[in-house]
C-alpha cells in the first residue's frame, strides 16, 4: 500500500450548520453537518521524513542539555549511564561519546573525597564555542522572542499563562533557557510576573498590548498580497491536500464553504461566543496556524497543544482539527507521539519557512557533523593501518615460507 489508511469519525455535532443570511443578506450559505462525515487519515511520509530528519540531532541535544544542568556542567559517565531510559538513548553511554566525538571531554576525578577515580564527562572547547554562539543569536533576535512572548499572551483567554506551561514549550518556540530570569525582567511594559514562583503558582501576565504584534501571519500575508497586486485580499488560509490525498464529494463540499467564512484572527476577543457555535472552529484552527507559525520548527506534538486548552479555549477533543483540515495541517504518528504539522511551512521533508532562530540549531549541526567528520577519517586512518599491517604480516609470512624452503633444500 501506498499508503497507511486510519478512518476517523468526526463528531462535531455543533458543525450542523444553517448559515442563514451570511455577507449579504440576501446570500444564504448551506454547510451540511458533518457529524456522519468521516475523514481518512492519511500517512505523508515526506513529512514523516521531516521528524526522522531531526532524530539525532534531538537526541544529542538531550544529553548535552542534561550534562549542562549539571553543577559545574560536569558529570560522572556512570550516573549519566543511568539516565540512559529517560533519555531514550539505546546505546551505552560510552558508544554514544564515541559516535559523537567534540560534545564531550573525559576525565577522571573522584566523586568524593578518598573514593576511587572515576570517569567524568564535561563539555568539550566546541561545546563551549557553541554556546557562546548560542547566546550572541539569542541577544541578536531578541526582539524576536520578545514578540512570540507577547503573541502567545496575546491569544490566551484572559492574557496571563502559568510560568510553568511556558517552561514546558520554551525549546518549541525557541526560549532561551533563562528567558524568564534575564529577559522578562528587561521588559516591564510587556511582562509581568505574579503568584509565588516556589510553589508551582507563577504566572506571566500581560501588561500592555502592542497592536503591531495583533496581527497573525495569515492577515500580514494578505496585507503583503494586497500591497503588491493592488486588490483587497481576504485573509484565509492556504489549502492543498498532498498528492494522492482525496476527500469524499460530502466533504468537500463542506470544506469549500467552511473557507468561505470569515477569518477571525485569533487575537481577536472572542469571549462573548459560546463555544458552540460555528465560528469558534473557525476561531481554533486560526489559533493552531498561528501557534504552529511561531513554533520553530512549524510543529508540536499535540499532547503540549494541549496543555494550553484553558488558555486558547480549545474543545475537548480540539486534535480532531488536524485531520478533518488536512489541506492545512498534517497529524504526524512518527515516533508513537502525536505531533502537529504546518503543511505549508514544508516542501516535502524540507521545511522551507526558516526561523531566524534555527540558526542555533544550525551551529549544533554543524558542530556534531565536524565531530562525525573526525570520526570518520580516524575511522579511515585505523583501517588503512591494520590493511598495512596486515600487509606487512603477508610480507613477513610470505619471507618465513621462502626461507623454510631454503632450509630444506
Amino acid at each position: 500500500m501506498l499508503f497507511k489508511s486510519q478512518t476517523i469519525s468526526l463528531s462535531v455535532s455543533y458543525l450542523k450548520l444553517n448559515f442563514k443570511s451570511f455577507l449579504n443578506p440576501k446570500y444564504t450559505l448551506q454547510i451540511n453537518p458533518i457529524s456522519s462525515l468521516k475523514v481518512i487519515w492519511r500517512k505523508d511520509r515526506k513529512l514523516d521524513q521531516a521528524i526522522e530528519n531531526d532524530k539525532r540531532y534531538k537526541l544529542c541535544a538531550r544529553v548535552v542539555k542534561e550534562v549542562l544542568n549539571e553543577p559545574g556542567q560536569v558529570i560522572p559517565l556512570r550516573y549519566l549511564e543511568n539516565r540512559r531510559e529517560r533519555l531514550r538513548l539505546n546505546v551505552r553511554v560510552k558508544t554514544f561519546i564515541n559516535n559523537n566525538p567534540g560534545l564531550f571531554d573525559t576525565y577522571y576525578d573522584r566523586i568524593r573525597p578518598k573514593s576511587d577515580l572515576v570517569s567524568f564527562l564535561r563539555p568539550s572547547n566546541m561545546l563551549r564555542n557553541f554556546l557562546e554562539e548560542e547566546r550572541r543569536i539569542y541577544i541578536e533576535n531578541e526582539d524576536l522572542v520578545v514578540s512570540k512572548l507577547c503573541k502567545l499572551l496575546m491569544m490566551s483567554r484572559y492574557k496571563v499563562i502559568s510560568v510553568d506551561k511556558l517552561l514546558h514549550v520554551k525549546r518549541e518556540f525557541g526560549f532561551p533557557n533563562d528567558f524568564l530570569v534575564n529577559l522578562v525582567p528587561k521588559y516591564p511594559n510587556y511582562f509581568r510576573l505574579t503568584g509565588s514562583p516556589g510553589e508551582g503558582q507563577s504566572f506571566l501576565e500581560l501588561v500592555e498590548w502592542n497592536p503591531e504584534f495583533g496581527k497573525s501571519v495569515i492577515e500580514q500575508r494578505a496585507e503583503e498580497e494586497s500591497r503588491l497586486t493592488g486588490i483587497r485580499v481576504r485573509p484565509n488560509f492556504n489549502y492543498k491536500l498532498p498528492a494522492g490525498f482525496f476527500l469524499r464529494k460530502e466533504m468537500r463540499e463542506w470544506v469549500r464553504d467552511w473557507l468561505e467564512l470569515d477569518y477571525i484572527s485569533p487575537y481577536e476577543d472572542v469571549s462573548h461566543l459560546d463555544q458552540a457555535l460555528r465560528e469558534m472552529e473557525k476561531r481554533m484552527v486560526g489559533v493552531f496556524h498561528e501557534l504552529l507559525s511561531l513554533s520553530l520548527l512549524k510543529r508540536v506534538p499535540v499532547p503540549i497543544l494541549g496543555k494550553f486548552t484553558d488558555e486558547y479555549r480549545f474543545s475537548n477533543a480540539f486534535s480532531s482539527v488536524f485531520t478533518r483540515h488536512s489541506g492545512i495541517f498534517y497529524m504526524s504518528l512518527k515516533g508513537g507521539i502525536k505531533t502537529a504539522m504546518l503543511r505549508e511551512a514544508y516542501k516535502d521533508d524540507q521545511l522551507i519557512d526558516r526561523d531566524p532562530l534555527l540558526e542555533i540549531k544550525d551551529k549544533f549541526a554543524e558542530l556534531l557533523e565536524e565531530g562525525w567528520r573526525e570520526r570518520a577519517e580516524l575511522l579511515r586512518l585505523q583501517r588503512e593501518q591494520v590493511k598495512k599491517d596486515m600487509e606487512v604480516m603477508a610480507m613477513r609470512n610470505e619471507e618465513l615460507s621462502e626461507q623454510s624452503c631454503d632450509e630444506k633444500f
